[in-house]
């Protein structure tokens, strides 16, 4: 075979790691090749070995990933032979920014293991061909002349675990995009109105037991049975959220005519389906018997978008309400963003109120927030009458709870 350069020239070049190489040699079209290695030794070897091979030149060597990138970038080499494991971001680092920078440019990754995760993380970083360290030089010349030509190339302790891995992958994939599937359809039916129902749960002026308004509560018809608030989540999870809210909302609009004129219905709402132009659609000309309560499936990153929205509500008569007050500090933001016609005072406040001195505290804090601000104070989760009479003389005049009446079909 023809020597092609003095192996010693070659070897004290790479050992520098930042300085490209002229081709060496006259063969016609000699495949250019660019080493990225962390390990002086393992340069230098490997520019011995190019050193003697007359189908290959090679044009420089960089000790480091972002090295390796820019080298490529200004020399545009055919093949470049990546350390998988080097400073400056790895390989799979450098192997995406050799691609972007020097697109003709292919990558063979280059590793002392062939763990399955690292092949298969290189592999999507753009490389095209995978080499364990200590492969014969006939061979990884040969892996360069293939992925040159537009092949791949992986040496044969990688192949075995690799097809393992891409086939247990792709049945999890398969099983997860099944399940997927299966759990989507479960929740169009729903959003169909398959399977949905809704409990109305009376609210009441604590003084008198008159039935101020009703909350819709949605219920789901499954097996096993879950709680509505992990479909809601679900849904909004597979992309289908403001749907199933908007279906749960028009199905509680039908039992508008059995309500006393004089009482209102709360609907929930999170502030992406309060955002919606459907929303207001969906209320229609009942618009001004309603109340949306806002609640906290997802964070709100836009007050004053909302804020707009409950406007255009509120113009067609809706009350606003935040729900969950004193359960986080979200709904507390949401009440001082929004300025709710009601508050919603969380059951963890109302639960033992009677016995707890910081419950009673918090509760007495933002009963004062709310009639200081003109807001309905509304407590939620009311069992004994101890909490009740406590409720009252803390000053809260409406609320809701078994105690009072649990959520069921209207009469």
């Amino acid at each position: 075979m023809k020597a092609r350069g003095t192996p010693g020239t070659v070897a004290a070049v790479a050992s520098l790691g930042t300085s490209p190489l002229p081709g060496l040699g006259d063969p016609a079209d000699p495949i250019r090749v660019l080493i990225a290695d962390d390990e002086p030794a393992l340069r230098l070897a490997l520019s011995d070995l190019l050193a003697q091979e007359e189908r290959v030149a090679l044009v420089g060597a960089a000790s480091d990933a972002d090295e390796a990138i820019v080298l490529a970038e200004r020399l545009r080499p055919k093949v470049a032979l990546v350390d998988v494991k080097m400073p400056g971001g790895g390989g799979p680092h450098a192997a995406r920014g050799i691609v972007s920078s020097s697109p003709d440019t292919r990558v063979i990754a280059l590793s002392a293991f062939e763990d399955r995760p690292t092949v298969l993380e290189m592999l999507r970083a753009g490389a095209v061909g995978y080499l364990v360290k200590g492969t014969a030089a006939d061979q990884i010349v040969d892996s360069i002349a293939r992925v040159a030509e537009g092949g791949t190339s992986l040496s044969e302790e990688v192949v075995g675990g690799l097809v393992d891995t891409l086939t247990t992958q792709l049945r999890r994939e398969e099983h997860d995009r099944a399940d997927r599937e299966q759990r989507r359809e479960k929740i169009e039916r729903f959003v169909a109105g398959d399977g949905l129902a809704i409990a109305y749960q009376p609210i009441m002026d604590l003084r008198t037991r008159v039935v101020a308004g009703y909350e819709a509560l949605a219920r789901f018809r499954s097996l096993p049975p879950r709680p509505p608030d992990e479909w809601f989540a679900e849904a909004v999870e597979l992309e289908l959220g403001v749907q199933l809210e908007l279906t749960a909302i028009q199905q509680a609009l039908q039992g508008l005519d059995r309500i006393p004129a004089h009482a209102y219905l709360s609907v929930n709402a999170s502030h992406r389906a309060a955002m919606t132009p459907r929303l207001l659609e969906t209320l229609g000309p009942r618009a001004h018997r309603v109340m949306v309560e806002i609640t906290e499936h997802e964070p709100i990153s836009d007050y004053p978008r909302l804020g707009a929205a409950l406007a255009a509500l509120r113009a067609r008569g809706t009350r606003v309400a935040i729900d969950d007050a004193g359960a986080g500090f979200a709904s507390l933001r949401h009440t001082l963003q929004l300025a709710p016609d009601h508050v919603k005072l969380d059951i963890s406040l109302t639960r033992s109120i009677d016995t707890d001195r910081a419950r009673r505290a918090m509760a007495s804090a933002l009963i004062s927030f709310a009639d200081e601000m003109d807001m309905t104070i509304v407590a939620e989760g009311i069992e004994t009458q101890r909490e009740l009479d406590t409720l009252l003389e803390l000053g809260v005049r409406y609320g809701q709870g078994f105690f009072l009446a649990e959520p069921g079909p209207l009469a």
